[in-house]
């Protein structure tokens, strides 16, 4: 049985006062990143915050931040017809904090390397956008389009992200240039790597399973040792034939090592396969998000 412990904390999660949290800090982050770093080089980043600076370097008369909530406006009107209410308010939270921060943030790290500042603004705004997207909303933008054509035609997020972005990107060649546009490139690259890796983090798990000729002995182990369930997948040898209980049980990074030394203790000639895992959701592991 899941510890009540575990169970309050995965409701807290549900709570506004940790998603605004989460959003604030994010929105803040992202927003750093940008001002900071992306804008005095010129570079754009991808979705509407990307579209927000193009037009801020192109047209000029409005700061970033109000080009960022101008555009964001249209797609909250289909964000609040088409998704949750609670998502749209949360994202709305987020978009008014991510274009004001843009405006008043009065800081410039003092980076002259182009390549440098793309992978550290890269770095800071996945940073951000991730933090923001681990709560049940996000900074406004693409996000809210993306999750409507993924509920309601199974379009997938990436894809939807990389068609816009594709447009984006080859639409500012003829305003910033090639080389901007490259630098940008990297960013964006960056800036999906470390906007996976915090949307990740702490839910990864591995996926075990184990090949061995006492099954029944290490599933009460893997249970009574590191409290962790297991399921039988039953399957045939190919070249004995004979029938075996294959053992899958799931487990976090610190358990892994203690795993490994109850599967060996006791059947030394067993067979593991390790499998990274994105997400786990049920029972004892992550609870499943609705926006």
């Amino acid at each position: 049985m899941e510890s009540a412990a575990r169970a309050k904390l995965r409701d807290f999660t549900y709570t506004v006062p940790w998603n605004v949290f989460l959003i604030t800090i994010g929105s803040f982050i992202f927003s750093f990143g940008a001002k900071a770093v992306a804008i005095p080089q010129e570079f754009i980043s991808s979705g509407i915050s990307g579209a927000a600076l193009i037009l801020y370097y192109v047209v000029g008369f409005l700061p970033p931040g109000l080009w960022l909530l101008a555009l964001n406006i249209p797609i909250f009107i289909l964000g609040w017809i088409c998704v949750s209410r609670r998502f749209f308010f949360y994202s709305l939270y987020g978009m008014l904090l991510a274009s004001l921060f843009l405006d008043v943030i009065p800081w410039t790290l003092p980076i002259t390397d182009q390549l440098l500042s793309a992978l550290t603004a890269g770095a800071i705004m996945g940073a951000g956008a991730g933090i923001a997207l681990r709560s049940l909303g996000s900074m406004g933008g693409t996000d809210i389009i993306a999750v409507h054509l993924n509920q309601r035609f199974n379009i997938g997020i990436g894809q939807f992200s990389f068609v816009f972005n594709a447009v984006l990107f080859t639409g500012s060649l003829f305003f910033i240039g090639l080389e901007r546009i490259l630098y940008s490139t990297f960013l964006v690259f960056v800036s999906s790597m470390v906007m996976d890796y915090f949307l990740g983090l702490f839910n990864q798990r591995k996926m075990v399973l184990i090949v061995s000729e006492k099954p029944d002995e290490l599933a009460n182990a893997i249970l009574n040792t590191i409290n962790r369930g297991s399921t039988f997948l039953y399957g045939r040898g190919a070249y004995t034939n004979k029938r075996k209980k294959i053992i899958l049980t799931v487990v976090n990074s610190l358990q892994l090592k203690r795993l490994e030394e109850i599967i060996f203790s006791i059947d030394p000639k067993a067979f593991i396969i390790q499998e990274n895992t994105f997400n786990v959701i049920g029972q004892g592991f992550s609870r499943r998000k609705v926006y």
